[in-house]
């Protein structure tokens, strides 16, 4: 019934706005490796889980109802903002709740409930952005605040489910089986190479159902830091593996479509890892054809998307295309622990893309959106002239100007 309210209703339930006006607490990935190891305790870690999950949710709500009401009134939108009030109010319910043993059961089995709600935000949240597109068309100024509020709702939701993977694989009933050395989902001593063959292999398989070829990988290990020891980091391979598993996939996707013809076969594509004092790199270089210097800042931006409209059923997918979204989400990944993924590309040539990630665990902290009066600022206000010269502005045609 609350939850009918609030989709009715302009304002936020006041348990919104109380929660919101907290900000995030981030944690760096030592501080997620030194409490699962060391005094990993259920009833701690639910303490910390009933204010910050709030919290968290409470900031993004806020953000969510600043956006432009045609977008709001989208049905996939409107879908998804009842997802996170639904999972707001189940969070509420343990609000001054004291832990016992049934209590933690409950909780434990909330969050499973939660998280598995919030499976499929990316592509529902991506529909009801192409829904408000085809109804209303590209607008400039809406479109910075769309890949505004984007970029912040999805770094918000991977750090949502870091917090909840990591306390239902530590006080789970499976225990984290499949991977009993892992940390929750964090690996202590991540093989970076091992990732990389992994993500290659699999959208390797992909490339060779759908083009029935795909290019072979050269792979080159450079250890700074440790020399002639594995290349390891602390790190949690899931986020790792999404990302290299999307820039493979747009590297194969590029190298069979231009050189698929070619009796010679296909060239590999090349991936360097080093490891620093400070910096794992990871560099991914193809020779599929490049991409315009115009259009590589268009590749992370979610309203610019070519990719053909996507079925929402996983069974008519097509496996090397999507929303458009594998880069821009790929990003956030890098940058939630304090990282990078840039692109390099010459038109005609290739494309390297390159992630930098933070080799010292105590040195990667989350990276969250705090919904703040900065925040409020960017969404309210309109866009300002730009202060550069623009030659099709000019008082009279330029080609008029004759030199004496």
């Amino acid at each position: 019934m609350r939850l009918c309210r609030f989709l009715l209703s302009s304002k936020l339930p006041p348990q919104v706005e109380y929660y919101a006006k907290f900000s995030p607490s981030p944690l760096s990935i030592k501080q997620f490796l030194d409490f699962g190891r060391n005094n990993a305790c259920e009833r701690t870690s639910y303490i910390f889980l009933q204010k910050e999950l709030p919290v968290r949710l409470a900031n993004t709500l806020k953000e969510v109802h600043l956006l432009p009401q045609n977008l709001l009134e989208r049905p996939s939108v409107k879908l998804v903002q009842s997802w996170y009030m639904q999972s707001f109010i189940q969070l509420m319910e343990y609000e001054d709740i004291n832990p016992d043993e049934d209590v933690l059961y409950d909780f434990l089995n909330v969050l499973i409930q939660v998280r598995n709600r919030h499976n499929d935000v990316v592509p529902t949240m991506a529909q009801g952005v192409i829904e408000y597109k085809e109804m209303y068309g590209f607008d400039p100024s809406v479109s910075s605040n769309i890949q505004y509020f984007l970029d912040r709702f999805y770094m918000n939701r991977i750090s949502f489910r870091m917090l909840i993977n990591q306390h239902t694989l530590l006080f789970g009933e499976d225990m984290n089986q499949t991977h009993p050395k892992h940390i929750g989902s964090i690996d202590p001593a991540c093989n970076v190479p091992e990732v990389v063959e992994d993500a290659y292999q699999t959208a390797k398989m992909l490339c060779e159902q759908y083009y029935l070829s795909a290019p072979e990988l050269q792979i080159t290990e450079f250890n700074a830091k440790a020399p002639g020891r594995p290349l390891q980091v602390v790190y949690v391979p899931s986020h790792l593996f999404h990302m290299l598993f999307e820039l493979f996939k747009n590297s194969m996707r590029a190298t069979v479509e231009r050189h698929g013809d070619e009796t010679e076969g296909l060239p590999p594509v090349k991936t360097l890892v080093t490891l620093g004092k400070e910096d794992l790199s990871i560099r991914i270089s193809d020779l599929g054809g490049g991409v315009p210097m115009r259009k590589i800042d268009r590749l992370f931006n979610y309203m610019y998307s070519t990719a053909p409209k996507p079925s929402l059923e996983p069974s008519r997918a097509v496996p090397l295309a999507g929303f458009g979204y594998g880069l821009p989400i790929s990003r956030l990944y890098a940058r939630y622990f304090q990282g990078d993924l840039n692109l390099f590309s010459m038109e005609g040539v290739g494309t390297d893309a390159v992630i930098h990630l933070k080799a010292v665990s105590s040195e990667s902290f989350e990276r969250l959106p705090v919904y703040n009066k900065s925040a409020w600022r960017h969404y309210k206000n309109a866009a300002e002239a730009d202060d550069w010269s623009n030659p099709s502005r000019g008082p009279r045609d330029a080609s008029n100007y004759k030199s004496n």
